[in-house]
Parts: structure tokens; sequence; C-alpha cells
């Protein structure tokens, strides 16, 4: 019997990782009935962040009334296992929420965010894990900031903030990004957002201002350590004001699930994401999954939607690198959900011995 491990990542806009992994799943029994296939749901900070800890360690999903990126009331989720939290702040202060002409990082504000910490810390949370991906702002965390002092501070201050003493806080991004200058947050992510080039300048002196004052104030500068940039700045403010850890996002969902323990054994992995090209390697979940089972002498298999570079994939070190599409297919076709599963499963069966 074959045991073959499948951890894709969502395809985005499409499927989500548990709906890919699923398709693959089905593929793969319908050429090896007998194979044992251990299904892995995977996210590195982004889209399915909440979803894959659900499934990797269990608690509730709960359900906290907050404001999204343009303070409009709305429900959002988040996980509670023990007296650990996990909080995707796309939930609350993702891009999602903004139809396209909505867009405006200039006022989206992250507070949302905040009022789920403040939720989670109410409930007794002492670990924090927050995956930042997919947000709309690009505030510095100031919004976010902002509501954890109305919750908490009677004196309207950061300084009163006494709740959050105890508790400890993890970051997971893939962004090494810093907070300011042509590599910061304003400059990459923001024009994304829906940011003019003006609004980028104007948002990155707001960051340098903010970064200026908040060192000065404490005594710290955490506006260039890897990951301020994410989310718009709000990896800055986990870092800068809740001493934040901040951890690539595949590498701690690969450790809570015991990933590497799961490779014993294993004959083949497939991961996979909608587009894989250089930066597929540069931190990006498949590269994360291939490192993990290179240890173990695994052989990785890479699907994708589109491909571009396919020897730089290879050389990398997966075994195969293998498009879902048909060459002739649009990408609106290919972009239903219903012929994206039914791609992955033809794709699997055809590759599967």
């Amino acid at each position: 019997m074959k045991k073959i491990i499948v951890a894709i990542d969502s395809f985005k806009g499409c499927l989500t990782s548990a709906e890919a992994n699923q398709a693959a799943c089905e593929g793969i029994l319908a050429k090896m009935p007998e194979a044992k296939v251990v299904q892995v749901p995977v996210s590195d900070g982004g889209e399915g962040f909440l979803e894959a800890f659900k499934a990797a360690m269990g608690g509730e999903i709960v359900d906290v009334n907050v404001k999204d990126p343009l303070m409009r009331p709305v429900v959002a989720q988040y996980l509670i296992q023990g007296d650990t939290a996990v909080i995707e702040i796309a939930k609350a202060s993702g891009l999602t929420f903004l139809k396209p002409e909505e867009r405006n990082p200039m006022v989206a504000a992250s507070y949302g965010t905040g009022q789920l910490v403040v939720d989670a810390v109410r409930k007794g949370c002492k670990h924090i894990i927050v995956g930042l991906g997919g947000s709309a702002t690009s505030d510095c965390g100031i919004g976010m900031l902002r509501a954890i002092i109305d919750a908490f501070a009677k004196g309207g201050s950061w300084d009163d903030v006494r709740e959050l003493d105890n508790v400890c806080f993890t970051i997971a991004t893939d962004v090494k990004n810093p907070l300011c200058g042509e590599n910061g947050a304003a400059y990459v992510f923001a024009p994304q957002k829906g940011a003019t080039q003006e609004q980028v300048l104007a948002l990155d002196a707001r960051a340098k201002r903010f970064a200026m004052a908040s060192a000065k104030h404490m005594v710290r500068d955490c506006q260039n350590k890897p990951g301020a940039g994410a989310a718009g700045g709000l990896g800055y403010a986990f870092l800068q004001y809740m001493n934040a850890e901040c951890r690539s996002g595949i590498d701690l969902l690969l450790d809570t699930i015991h990933f590497d323990d799961l490779l014993q054994g294993a004959d083949l992995v497939i991961t996979g994401e909608g587009s894989a090209d250089r930066q597929t390697l540069m931190g990006k979940l498949p590269y994360g999954i291939l490192q993990r089972a290179k240890k173990c002498g695994v052989p990785v298999t890479l699907i994708a939607g589109r491909i571009a570079e396919e020897q730089l994939l290879l050389d990398a070190g997966f075994s195969r690198v293998v498009c879902i599409n048909p060459p002739d297919i649009s990408q609106e076709i290919a972009m239903q959900p219903a012929i994206a599963k039914g791609n992955i499963k033809t794709c699997v069966i055809k590759l599967v011995k």
C-alpha cells in the first residue's frame, strides 16, 4: 500500500486548500484504491489559515461582532483551543470585504483585528497566533492598537494597557519586508489595495512618522525587523507593541501538525498552488513543504493552475512540476470551482503510479 500526503495551498478565488486536497485525493483513489492518502489542509498565514489550524489542533470557532476595514459592522471568526487563540486578520480586516471601488488604504482600518485580540484576551487566551495575509489596510496596525486601547485603557493611552502583559503573540507570515522604504508595506503592497502613487508616498511617510514616534516613546525600534511590513504594517504593530515572535506561516503550521512525523513511511507528497514560478521558491507554502520532505527523502510533486520557469522549480528539488489545466482553456473557465476540481482530479490520475 502506498502512502501519499496531499498538502495543496488554496487556489485563490477558486478553491480552498481542503477542496483542492479532496479533488487530488479522489484522483489518487480512482487510480490506486488501496492507497493511504493523508490530507493536510495548509496555509502560510493568508487565506485558509484559520481552517488549517482548526484541522490541525481542533478547538472552537468563535463569532465576534467587529468592524470591517471601513468600520462597518460585520461578524468575524477566530479559533480557541485551550488558552491558545488563532486569528486570521483577513476575517476582520480583509480585502475581500471591499468592492474594487471601495479600496482605499488611506482610510481602511485594522480596528476589527484589534477587536478579535480583545475578545481572545477577555476569554483568557495566553498565546495568540496571528496569520497576516489578505489585508485591506496599510495603517501600521494603528486601528488595531486603537481598538485595544478603547477596550482596556481607561486613560486612553497604550501605557495604560495591562491586560496583554502576560499574553504571548506569534505572527505568521512569509513576508520579510520592513515597514518603510522601497521594500516596505506601502511601496510593495499598497497598490494592490487600491493606492495611487501619491497615496503610496503619503502612506510611507505616515509609517515613518509613526515608527519614529513609537521608537522614541518605547526606546526600541522594530520597523526594520523581517515581517514588519506584513499586512500593511500590522506586523510592525505586533512586533513593536506586543513583542511578538515572527514565524514562517508554513513552518508554524507544519510544526503544529507534526508534519515530519507524517512523512515517515510516505512514498510521495503532492503539493500545489494557483500559480507556480520563481516566487514559489521565496518561502511560499509549497517550498516550505518541499524542504521538510527533502530531509526525509520523500519526493514532492508540484501541481498548479499556471506554471512558469518550470526548470527552475525542478532544479529546486520538486520531482515533477505539472499544470492541471489543458493548454487551450481560458482563465475564466479554469477558475470555475467545479472545473478546477475536475482538472486537479484528472491531473492526479495521470501522475500517480
